[in-house]
């Protein structure tokens, strides 16, 4: 997993920077001088984890495959609907010509039945996400090899997640190489594909 470090001291050293030029520029009457390239060896690297996710044919196939079985499951749950309805009606009109004595124990039945496949149609969509973020993780695992070397790469000694940075120079981003050299080195994921949806009677 991609560690999500504090932010504070990078803000603050790169807040730092404006006010000591300003003064050097006040003191020299001169413009300020123009700042290094931001990438170029420096000690902190940004990432944005959720971009490495959706932008890599990796991610994409995680998604791609939990959306399908989503989709699945959408449509077992709309045939299962029109058929407890189906029977709902049935034992409505079946009402009228019982006593209720007789009526009570089967309407019973059908509010456990109800129920019990509600039960067990969101425990499958509950498992469908879980396995989802199960893969994302393993692809984030895979991931941190190949951000290491291209932190090495780079001569920094810390990767941050963007979202956590309150100011930095697009210099020391790394995302858009980061999602290459994924699909260079890792191509689609190998995650365990969500199982399809077992119908439920």
């Amino acid at each position: 997993m991609l560690p999500r470090l504090g932010a504070t001291a990078v803000a603050m050293a790169l807040l730092a920077i404006a006010p000591a030029v300003a003064q050097t520029a006040g003191q020299t009457g001169q413009a300020a001088p123009a700042v290094a390239d931001p990438g170029a060896g420096s000690q902190v690297v940004t990432i944005t984890q959720e971009r490495l996710f959706q932008d890599s044919r990796a991610g994409q196939q995680i998604q791609d495959r939990y959306e399908t079985a989503s989709r699945a499951l959408v449509a077992e749950n709309r045939r299962i609907e029109a058929a407890l309805e189906a029977e709902e009606r049935d034992l409505t009109a079946r009402r009228a010509q019982m006593p209720p004595e007789d009526f009570r124990p089967l309407a019973e039945a059908f509010d456990e039945k109800v129920e019990g496949i509600r039960a067990a149609q969101d425990a499958k969509s509950r498992a469908l996400t879980r396995q989802r973020d199960e893969d994302r993780q393993r692809m984030l695992e895979a991931a941190a090899p190949i951000l290491a070397q291209m932190m090495a790469e780079r001569g920094a000694m810390v990767l941050i997640d963007k979202n956590a940075v309150v100011l930095s120079f697009d210099g020391i981003d790394i995302t858009e190489d980061a999602v290459a050299r994924l699909d260079a080195v890792l191509g689609e994921a190998t995650g365990t594909p969500p199982e399809a949806p077992t119908p439920t009677p």
